[in-house]
């Protein structure tokens, strides 16, 4: 496992409007990783997420891919260099078939030209893609569609992918076969960063893992090695056993 950082945000706040959403966000991602962010609704998961995409731009602090600032740089940009996002809520283009879908993943001209190859990459990954290529999205259950929404990321050749509430509304069964996906994904080299509020299922499955309560990290560590009870206090923002 790479010990080089792919991911560093630095000292970040986001405001919307005159709301601070997120402040003084610091986290690093290790190349060849599955990290993982772990915090309640309204933890500010989603908006830190959206600020390294380029969905928002802090008011303070940078965000460095690879050792290049692209603060606030266009999400097509970010997308080219090679982040991508499956977005909360497997959201897939219902209207279009599935091997649609997994061709708007690699809209990019770096991608197009290797699409036919990363098409063969996902079909291997995802056999049930392959079984319903023509079928039209709309019709996948909630775990063929999270499936379809990270073969996507794929699609675009990434060299991390960043996935939004990876177990929202899912089974406990389909959850784990995400999760055997994400890391059967990551041993071909592409690293991850996942947020869940599935607390223990997420750190079981990541290297390291990082807590959010109220905007801010309060948490993180090696996942296997972080104190279980630390981890509950903080997602609940209470000491349960005071």
């Amino acid at each position: 496992m790479s010990e080089d950082i792919i991911l560093r945000v630095e000292d970040i706040d986001v405001y919307y409007g005159d709301f601070l959403a997120i402040h003084n966000v610091s986290m690093n991602v290790k190349a060849g990783t599955i990290t993982s962010i772990i915090g309640a609704n309204g933890a500010g998961k989603t908006t830190l997420l959206d600020t390294i995409m380029g969905f928002n731009k802090p008011r303070k602090g940078k965000i460095l891919f690879e050792g290049e600032d692209i603060t606030g740089m266009r999400t097509s940009a970010i997308v080219r260099k090679g982040l991508s996002m499956a977005p909360e809520g497997s959201m897939v283009f219902e209207g279009m078939s599935v091997k649609e879908n997994l061709l708007m993943g690699a809209y990019a001209s770096k991608s197009r030209k290797m699409r036919s190859e990363l098409m063969e990459k996902v079909f291997l990954l995802f056999p049930v893609l392959k079984e319903k290529e023509n079928q039209l999205a709309t019709f996948l259950s909630g775990g063929q569609r999270q499936m379809l929404a990270i073969a996507r990321t794929i699609m675009s050749n990434p060299k991390l992918i960043i996935c939004d509430e990876i177990s929202l509304g899912l089974a406990p069964v389909i959850i784990n076969d995400i999760y055997d996906k994400v890391k059967e994904i990551n041993e071909t080299g592409i690293t991850f960063l996942i947020i869940d509020q599935e607390v223990q299922r997420s750190i079981e499955h990541s290297d390291y893992s990082y807590v959010m309560v109220s905007g801010s990290i309060v948490l993180e560590g090696v996942a296997s090695e972080l104190p279980e009870d630390e981890v509950k206090d903080a997602f609940f923002g209470i000491n349960k056993y005071a």
